[in-house]
């Protein structure tokens, strides 16, 4: 076991350098909302409705399952929380120069690291990876971006797998999602390479296409009210603001149609969204669709094809005037939608397909070169969930 090394300066403010702290970390749980964990924990709820719009909206982006951390002193009193709404922004709970809790939205620190692993299968494709590298999301990861293309039942002992990729780390280990850049998987000793390339598209050595998932508009092609932000600093407002989706205005009652085929996992109120939907799709899509005025006649495990009617646009939640609010995650992770909504299954030609090309070319060749390095793979390690900051 390892403890997790802090950069304190990054989570802790001058005042508590002097006390002995402890930092433990959890996970959300399903079905909890922002105000009820204030509460259970005996934080004032005015730093909630204290709140802008926008901010308050934000709050209802915390995902069952994601790990926050929360900092108490020897007494067991909360004197700080981490909790992250994208992988970019969190929201963070402390306690200002007068003892008395504040919020405010600050980002996440991390760092990207460049790797790459290659190996020999013995068991699957799965297992080797994490027995290789005690990583599961990258073993998630890699099964995903081949998007069903291998057989894998043909697939003979020795035969070789190369994965290049970057990765975030936060506080010591693996952070948000992995970015797979190109890899090779032999089945019988036939090279089956795909390449990132374009708006995360993956495509094989042809330059076809390989992801099939496709989505369309939920409301159709109408004015986009605001855009997607994944958290960047406010010149004028002097604060970080994300606006983790895309909000469509459209008239109360416009129908809104699943944007994709999939399963209702979320039927219900969520802080300042108000009435929302949630579907989740294959691929390791889930789509949100906020503001509702009523609710279309599915409940929660059923399934849905797509363009069917989930509901209604309107007003709310934290809302000043009918608009859906589309949200779209991959991995548990908020996306733009405008740069998914558009996938279709095709082939890049012309000067794409040049371009793309030499691409392919210069991956090639470092998957030769870290086949030929053989390079020990390295293991992540566990942490202990309670760490010591004295």
């Amino acid at each position: 076991m390892r403890k997790i090394i802090l950069i304190l300066s990054i989570f802790l403010s001058v005042n508590l350098i002097s006390k002995e702290l402890k930092m433990e970390e959890l996970i959300w749980e399903r079905g909890e909302s922002f105000l009820f964990f204030l509460q259970k924990n005996q934080i004032p709820l005015s730093i909630y409705h204290n709140l802008d719009k926008e901010d308050k909206e934000l709050t209802a982006e915390i995902i069952a399952g994601i790990k926050y951390q929360i900092l108490r002193d020897e007494n067991e009193n909360i004197e700080q929380v981490l909790i992250p709404i994208s992988e970019d922004l969190q929201i963070q709970i402390y306690k200002d120069l007068e003892d008395k809790y504040a919020i405010t939205f600050t980002p996440i620190s991390y760092k990207i690291e460049n790797t790459n692993l290659t190996f020999k299968i013995n068991k699957s494709v799965y297992q080797d990876i994490i027995d290789n590298t005690q990583n599961s999301k990258l073993a998630s990861a890699l099964l995903r971006a081949y998007a069903g293309t291998i057989n894998y039942t043909g697939m003979k002992k020795d035969d070789k797998v190369v994965i290049v990729y970057s990765q975030k780390r936060r506080l010591g280990r693996v952070y948000g999602d992995l970015n797979i850049k190109s890899a090779m998987i032999e089945v019988n000793k036939k090279p089956y390479y795909i390449f990132k390339y374009g708006d995360n598209d993956f495509y094989d050595e042809s330059g076809k296409q390989l992801e099939s998932y496709t989505f369309i508009l939920p409301v159709g092609n109408v004015r986009i009210s605001s855009p997607f932000n994944p958290g960047r600093f406010h010149p004028i407002l002097k604060k970080y603001r994300a606006h983790l989706g895309i909000d469509y205005a459209a008239p109360k009652g416009t129908p809104i149609k699943a944007a994709g085929a999939g399963k209702i996992s979320f039927r219900g109120v969520k802080n300042g969204y108000g009435n929302v939907i949630q579907i989740t799709h294959s691929s390791g899509y889930m789509t949100l669709y906020a503001h509702m005025s009523k609710f279309g006649n599915y409940k929660i495990g059923d399934s849905v094809k797509q363009g069917q009617i989930v509901g209604y646009v309107g007003s709310t939640g934290l809302s000043t005037g009918p608009h859906l609010h589309f949200g779209m995650y991959k991995n548990n992770t908020a996306i733009n939608p405008a740069s998914v909504v558009r996938i279709t299954k095709d082939a890049l030609t012309g000067k794409e397909k040049q371009k793309f090309d030499l691409v392919v070319k210069d991956y090639i060749n470092e998957i030769k070169h870290i086949l030929e390095a053989k390079v020990t793979p390295i293991k992540e390690e566990s942490f202990e969930n309670i760490v010591e900051l004295n």
